[in-house]
């Protein structure tokens, strides 16, 4: 037993020098490299530098490629090489996934080189950055309609891309997150018991976005705006605000009419229709 527990204090020992040692060859590996990049960067061999811009971006090593295009960009501007520099040089950018500024620099190529090699992908790069920024439903949504309209101009420009589906993709997903704004800046107004407000934000985002997943539950909210609407109106403006409810009661039924909010719709029915003194009953309107 003593002999067995000295050998594993010993394998122990061999394990942890190894591993320091190993420790240190990546330090001096690393601090090798280091120093040749920091030289290189003084260095005034710019055709040395674009090479090794090439290389640090085949491998990923994104800050290392912008910090030398900074430095050569200017020099190689008005060359053949140009395009492919700038190109390199946004495309860094979104490989750090800092998609301002990768997105001003894909605006920037397009502005300059709008025939270019890379300007199919320049241009949905540029809306990709926009998308990539753009936040969640309850945020200004200034990038997201940008990311839109990025999408749209990519396949106006470019209609045969192979990209064009996964842009219609996005821009559904994008409006979705438009929509969803409107309904909550909406429920915000319902909420607050701001009935007028909540109708013209929900009659405004149904009418651009006539399809959106939120139809059902969005027409409902509206529906009962105008009912809330009419039952806190002042008398003299009851009857046609209640009449604005009835009719807006029909297009409801008419779209929904097994609607998972039916029996509040319903309730909304009865009271309309006690104090329109219309005489028909809910079962008459729903044929």
């Amino acid at each position: 037993m003593p002999e067995m527990k000295k050998n594993t204090v010993i394998l122990r020992n061999i394990f942890f020098m190894r591993f320091k040692l190993h420790i240190v060859l990546i330090f001096l590996v690393l601090l090798i490299s280091c120093g040749e990049y920091e030289k290189l960067l003084k260095s005034t061999d710019y055709d040395l530098k674009k090479t090794k811009v090439k290389e640090y971006y085949d491998e990923g090593q994104y800050v290392k490629a912008t910090e030398l295009l900074t430095q050569i960009l200017p020099r190689y501007r008005a060359t053949e090489e140009a395009e492919d520099l700038n190109w390199i040089n946004a495309q860094s950018f979104y490989g750090m996934k800092d998609y301002y500024t990768a997105g001003s620099y894909f605006k920037s190529y397009i502005d300059q080189y709008p025939f270019g090699k890379y300007a199919e992908e320049a241009s949905f790069m540029a809306a990709m950055c926009d998308y990539n920024i753009a936040p969640r439903a309850e945020l200004d949504q200034e990038n997201t309609r940008s990311a839109i309209e990025g999408f749209s101009v990519f396949i106006n420009r470019f209609p045969a891309s192979p990209k064009v589906e996964e842009c219609k993709r996005l821009m559904k997903e994008l409006e979705e997150r438009i929509v969803e704004k409107s309904y909550l800046s909406a429920k915000l107004y319902y909420e607050m018991k701001q009935y007028r407000a909540a109708i013209v934000a929900l009659t405004n985002s149904l009418k651009e976005f006539a399809d959106t997943k939120f139809r059902e539950e969005m027409m409902f909210l509206k529906l009962n705006s105008l009912f809330l609407y009419a039952e806190n109106s002042m008398a003299n403006k009851q009857k046609e605000r209640y009449q604005a409810t009835l009719d807006d009661y029909y297009s409801f039924m008419e779209e929904f009419p097994d609607s998972r909010f039916s029996r509040d719709v319903k309730r909304i029915f009865q009271t309309t229709n006690k104090f329109l003194k219309t005489g028909v009953t809910d079962t008459e309107a729903n044929n």
